[in-house]
């Protein structure tokens, strides 16, 4: 079972749609995501760490197993490509900055190329 570090509450996970091994979660106010196997739950695979402030969303790629998109309080949605976990994951494939903080992300399951977003305007 795997517990944050500092003690936080986790406050969002998501089920990798294509490999249902791998989970994404973070903890309230965190700026990091953990990528979570559950085959080995207590030791994070994978952290990605490039939001500035609190991150408050997490929506896997329907089609593919190695794409998430991850949102937050820094007006980003940044896209990963996590295919080389265990290695660490320095930076995001895409970033789009939206006009405020962005409050949930969702990846279309008919529309691969889609992806909605809400943000404070």
């Amino acid at each position: 079972i795997y517990e944050d570090p500092q003690h936080h509450s986790l406050l969002r996970l998501a089920w990798n749609k294509q490999d249902p091994n791998y989970l994404a979660t973070f903890a309230i106010d965190s700026m990091e995501i953990v990528i979570l196997d559950v085959r080995i739950p207590c030791t994070p695979v994978a952290r990605l760490n490039n939001h500035r402030s609190g991150v408050n969303g997490i929506a896997w790629a329907p089609h593919s197993a190695c794409h998430i998109c991850t949102a937050g309080d820094d007006r980003q949605a940044l896209i990963w490509d996590i295919q080389q976990m265990p290695r660490a994951i320095e930076d995001p494939i895409l970033a789009y900055t939206a006009e405020g903080e962005i409050n949930q992300v969702q990846w279309s399951t008919t529309q691969p190329d889609w992806i909605a977003i809400c943000f404070n305007n």
